[in-house]
Parts: C-alpha cells; sequence; structure tokens
C-alpha cells in the first residue's frame, strides 16, 4: 500500500533484522484470536501466500474466491485479500475454538505480526507495531524463529522484489492523467487482470521451485508493463 508510516506513532522507535530478537511472542496467551477480527481489507494476499494456502487445502485460487478470499482495489490495482465476515469481522480460517485452521501455511502478514515491514532503498526491515496488540506479556524471540518460513532470505528478497514491483504499477496507475477517465480505467483494468493472471490465477507447478516460476513470471511482466 501506497502510505507514509511515521515510526515514531506506529512503533517502538526501533527497525529490525531477521537475526534479531523483538517482543512478539504472544503463544503464551491462550486463547486469544484478537488479531484475527476487524482486520478489514488490510490482509493483502501475495502470490507465494496464495500458494501456500491452494497447497495446504488442496484447492484452488478460484475456489478459495467463494469462500475466505476476496478481490480489492489496493491503490489502484486489483488484489486479494483475507475475507472477514460475522458480526465480529472474523477471519473465515478461523476454527469453532477462535484458533487458525491454516496456521502451517498462514500468510505472510499473519507470520510477521505483530510485526510490520519498513521499506525504503529497495529493500526492508521489520518494526514492531505497538497498538496493534493488546498483550503485554509478550516474550522476546528471536524474528526468524517467529516468522517461521524456510529459506528466509530467499524469502524476504521475493517480498522485497514483489512491493517494489507492484509499488511501480500502482505509483503509474495513480499518476495517470485525468482527462480520459475512460483510458484510466482501462489500464487500471488491464494491468490488473494481467497480474491476477499472470502471478494468482495460473497455479505454480508444485514440483518445481515456487521463486524460480514466479522470478520467470515477473521478468515477463516487466515486459508486458513497459508495453502498456
Amino acid at each position: 500500500m501506497l502510505r507514509e508510516i511515521n515510526l515514531d506513532e506506529v512503533s517502538d522507535g526501533r527497525l529490525y533484522s531477521s537475526n534479531d530478537m523483538a517482543k512478539t511472542d504472544c503463544r503464551g496467551c491462550a486463547g486469544c484470536s484478537d488479531c484475527c477480527h476487524g482486520m478489514g481489507s488490510s490482509i493483502v494476499l501475495d502470490p507465494l501466500d496464495i500458494h501456500r494456502i491452494s497447497e495446504g487445502l488442496h484447492t484452488s485460487f478460484e475456489e478459495l474466491l467463494t469462500s475466505s478470499v476476496e478481490l480489492v482495489v489496493v491503490d489502484g490495482i486489483i488484489l486479494p485479500n483475507l475475507k472477514m465476515t460475522g458480526a465480529k469481522e472474523a477471519c473465515t480460517f478461523l476454527n469453532s475454538e477462535g484458533r487458525c485452521s491454516i496456521h502451517p501455511f498462514r500468510p505472510g502478514i499473519c507470520r510477521i505480526f505483530p510485526l510490520g515491514r519498513f521499506y525504503e532503498k529497495n529493500t526492508f526491515q521489520y518494526f514492531l507495531q505497538i497498538h496493534e496488540c493488546p498483550k503485554t506479556d509478550k516474550a522476546k524471540i528471536k524474528i526468524k524463529k517467529w516468522i517461521d518460513t524456510p529459506d528466509l532470505k530467499t524469502y524476504e528478497k521475493y517480498i522485497s522484489d514483489w512491493h517494489y514491483y507492484l509499488k511501480g504499477l500502482q505509483e503509474y496507475v495513480m499518476n495517470l492523467p485525468d482527462s480520459d477517465d475512460q483510458q484510466e480505467n482501462t489500464i487500471a483494468k488491464t494491468l490488473s487482470m494481467h497480474v491476477l493472471k499472470q502471478f494468482y490465477l495460473t497455479p505454480y507447478q508444485t514440483e518445481d521451485d515456487f521463486y524460480h516460476q514466479f522470478y520467470e513470471r515477473l521478468k515477463a511482466s516487466r515486459l508486458f508493463f513497459k508495453s502498456i
């Protein structure tokens, strides 16, 4: 999302790497699922999130769109996010006991919470969100252990590359001239449909490395973007 973050207002004032320790471990807070309610459309899903969930549930992206995932416009580009439901706006993946039913393959934003990502200079660092989690007795844990993702350095590079790729598309759409609304809407729709088909609707082959497939698609997509 194209927004400026004032770290003094939302964090403890520090930036972290995955090798740092931070007070993120809330596993001692039995039964709590506060962070799985009322998130609106803020849990935007990247291609690996959808791939993991699809593989974990043995389902397709199209099937997820009928139940637990919805499409929203994020700074001019249509992207998938986790759907909230009911009076308490609960994540649709919460089970009857209020626990995450997809915890082993949960999305990246869920994995890092209560951390956020602060992007600058074509990379990012983590920051600790101090207002998002009401629990005060969280324990310190190494961030890489908390995130619990294989090949973390490759994953972090992927997250950064995906962010800056989307940022380029979003800035392009948001800065289109206002003189021709029809043309602007057509270009935005064309880019959105391309992103959805290229990175989400077309399944990734489970027998091949996800990151290799992603970067092949990213290369082709950048060429497509230049042709618009």
